[in-house]
C-alpha cells in the first residue's frame, strides 16, 4: 500500500485526536458519577496518595490534549520571531475563561464566596496551557525540551530537599507536610482550599510540572505531522510512551508516583500512557480507517468543555437537592441511585451502571448538540 502523508487540511485536524479527546471525557464522566462512592470498583477510583490506577490517567490526558491541539492552533506563529499581540490577547482570553468557568462550577449553586475554592481541574487546564503556550511561542523546540527536564528535576529536589519552615524532620510527601499544601495555604489561604485544606490536588506549585504534560503533547503531535500515515509511526509513538513509562516508574522509585503531587514520575507514566493512547487512536482512525469505530468518541470530544462543565452543574443540583422533606430526606441523586439501580442490581453493579447511564446520557447531549452543529469552545 502507498504511504500516505498529511495534506494541509489534514494538518489542520487529526481525528485520532478528537477520539482521543471524546474517550478522556467520557471516562472522565463515568468516573465522577457513580452512584455511590461507597460502591466503586477499584480501578474507577484514584490512588489514595501513591500509586496510579486508570482513573489517574484521565486528567492528565487531557492536559496532552490541550498541547497537542495547541501543534494546530499555533502552527502558523510558533518558532517565528514575531508573535502578534492578537494571538497573545486570545490566548489570555481562552486562560481566563477557563478561570471563570472553573470558579463557576466550583461555587455552584449557591455560591459560598468565603470559602469558595479557588483551584480545580480546569482552572489547572487554563494555568497549565497559558504557560506552556508562552513557552511554545517563545522558546526554541530543543530549549523547550532541556527546561522542561530542568522543571521536573528541580521540582523534585524542591519537594523532597527543601525543608518546610517551621517543619524540620517531617515527611516532605505527606499530605498534611508537603511544599503544595504549604503554598496554598500561604497564597490561597484553607477556606479557599480543596475541602478547607490543607491540601489542594489541582494546588499552585503542581501546576508547574503539568505544563510538562501540555508540552509532551504538543511536542507528539509536532512530530506526528511529519511523519508517513502509517503503521510505523503508530509503533514509533507507542514506543516512546513505552519509554516514557520506563523512566517514570523508574524515577517513581525515588519520586513516587502520586497524583494529588503531581510528581515528576507521574508526570512522565502519565503521558507515557497518553502517547501509547495516542497511538491506538492514529491507527485505529487515521493509518487503518476505521472511523466508525471512533465515530462515537469523537462526537463527544467536539464539546468535550460543555459537556464537563454541564455534567458537573447538573450532578450538584442532583446532590443539593431532596426528595421528600425532614433531614432523613435523600438526595435527588441518592434516590435516584436506591430507586432505579441499586433496588433490582444490587449496591456495586447499580453504582456502576448508574455511570454509564449518567455517561450515555451526555453523550445523547453531545450527539444532539453535533447534529445542531453546536460547537462550543473556549
Amino acid at each position: 500500500m502507498p504511504l500516505r502523508y498529511f495534506t494541509d487540511a489534514s494538518k489542520r485536524r487529526l481525528r485520532s485526536l478528537d477520539v482521543f479527546r471524546g474517550l478522556a471525557i467520557a471516562s472522565m464522566i463515568l468516573v465522577n458519577n457513580p452512584g455511590s462512592w461507597s460502591y466503586v470498583y477499584p480501578p474507577l477510583l484514584h490512588a489514595e496518595w501513591f500509586g496510579f490506577t486508570p482513573t489517574d490517567q484521565v486528567f492528565p490526558a487531557f492536559l496532552f490534549i490541550a498541547g497537542a491541539s495547541s501543534a494546530f492552533a499555533l502552527d502558523r506563529f510558533a518558532e517565528r520571531g514575531n508573535i502578534p499581540w492578537l494571538i497573545y490577547g486570545r490566548i489570555a482570553k481562552r486562560v481566563g475563561l477557563l478561570l471563570l468557568l472553573g470558579l463557576l462550577l466550583n461555587g455552584f449553586p449557591f455560591y459560598d464566596l468565603p470559602n469558595l475554592r479557588f483551584m480545580g481541574v480546569l482552572q489547572r487546564i487554563g494555568l497549565a496551557y497559558g504557560l506552556a503556550v508562552l513557552v511554545i511561542l517563545n522558546v526554541p523546540r530543543l530549549w523547550q525540551m532541556v527546561g522542561a527536564i530542568a522543571l521536573l528535576f528541580t521540582y523534585w529536589v524542591w519537594l523532597v530537599a527543601v525543608p518546610i519552615p517551621g517543619s524540620p524532620g517531617v515527611d516532605p510527601l505527606a499530605e498534611a507536610t508537603n511544599w503544595v499544601g504549604y503554598l496554598d495555604q500561604m497564597i490561597l489561604g484553607a477556606s479557599h482550599m480543596y475541602r478547607g485544606g490543607p491540601f489542594d490536588p489541582e494546588g499552585l506549585l503542581s501546576t508547574l510540572p503539568a505544563v510538562v504534560s501540555v508540552l509532551m503533547g504538543y511536542w507528539s503531535v509536532q512530530w506526528l505531522k511529519t511523519q508517513s500515515i502509517q503503521t510505523f509511526t503508530s509503533v514509533r509513538l507507542a514506543g516512546t510512551g513505552a519509554i516514557a513509562l520506563g523512566l517514570g516508574y523508574f524515577w517513581g522509585m525515588f519520586f513516587p508516583v502520586s497524583k494529588p503531587l503531581w510528581t515528576s514520575s507521574y508526570v512522565l507514566v502519565s503521558g507515557g500512557w497518553s502517547l501509547i493512547l495516542l497511538a491506538v487512536c492514529f491507527e485505529i482512525i487515521d493509518v487503518q480507517r476505521w472511523r466508525s469505530l471512533g465515530w462515537p468518541f469523537e462526537i463527544m470530544g467536539r464539546n468535550a468543555i460543555a459537556v464537563f462543565v454541564g455534567s458537573g452543574m447538573v450532578a450538584r443540583i442532583l446532590y443539593r437537592t431532596n426528595i421528600g422533606s425532614g433531614d432523613e430526606a435523600p438526595s435527588t441523586y441518592q434516590w435516584l441511585f436506591e430507586n432505579l439501580y441499586a433496588s433490582w442490581a444490587g449496591p456495586w453493579t447499580g453504582s456502576i451502571l448508574f455511570a454509564i447511564t449518567t455517561t450515555l446520557i451526555w453523550w445523547s447531549v453531545s450527539w444532539f448538540m453535533y447534529r445542531q452543529k453546536w460547537l462550543l469552545r473556549v
